[in-house]
């Protein structure tokens, strides 16, 4: 069993994996519950588009998701620039963002999930609130979030599992750099191209299956929890 028994290198790739994909779904999870909400509730011109946007990262090629990353957040595009020059932060080839291109990919599969869980919430329960002098921040955060808990749960565990997953558009916005950028994809990607790698290449798609697997089942056992506690009140 001594082939199970990771390396130095290939701890290093889960635990940056582990936290890139943690803080790409934590620092997502208020802007994909802002617009979960836009677009169950939002009646606007150009809702569709807006949609579609959010969406847009499920059918382009993830290649094409990190070159335009690159192009946008590079140390010559014009959010990286400005953000190298006014804070001194640089996010292409650092595990930052990867994190940045994760969350991207995630996106889509966050807010969709949220946005299913709003939109089942009877809007009459809402309105009761409202009418009760409740301010419509009040509503969101003691009637609306509390209701859509699973959904919001289930679609941050998404993004957190597709995170772990994700490759095209990190290996092209922050390259394969092992200990600063290469995540378990890139990692199981760089054995795969070594003559001796089929090893190593199994035992991280081992720990990756485990690791996604469980993320979905803690998924699950939270969102009965939640539902069980809602039907309790």
């Amino acid at each position: 069993m001594d082939w199970l028994r990771l390396s130095p290198q290939e701890w290093v790739a889960v635990g940056l994996s582990l936290r890139v994909a943690t803080v790409a779904t934590l620092a997502s999870l208020p802007f994909g519950l802002a617009v979960a909400h836009l677009l169950a509730r939002g009646r606007f011109r150009g809702k569709t588009l807006v949609d579609g946007l959010v969406h847009l990262p499920l059918v382009l090629p993830p290649v094409v998701t990190g070159y335009a990353l690159l192009l946008l957040f590079g140390r010559r595009g014009p959010v990286g620039s400005f953000l190298a020059e006014q804070f001194g932060i640089v996010l292409s080839f650092r595990w930052t963002g990867a994190a940045l291109a994760c969350a991207v990919m995630g996106f889509p599969l966050m807010v969709r999930s949220m946005r299913l869980a709003l939109e089942a919430i009877d809007g009459r329960v809402e309105e009761a609130a409202r009418t009760l002098g409740a301010s419509p921040a009040f509503v969101f955060a003691t009637v609306t979030v509390p209701l859509a808990l699973p959904g919001i749960l289930a679609g941050a565990v998404l993004a957190f599992a597709k995170a772990l997953g994700e490759f095209g558009a990190t290996i092209t916005f922050v390259s394969n750099i092992p200990g600063e950028t290469q995540t378990i994809p890139a990692a199981i990607y760089t054995y795969t191209q070594a003559p001796d790698g089929e090893l190593g290449a199994l035992r991280l798609s081992a720990i990756a299956v485990v690791i996604s697997l469980g993320a979905l089942v803690a998924s699950e056992a939270i969102a009965r929890r939640a539902g069980r506690s809602g039907r309790g009140t």
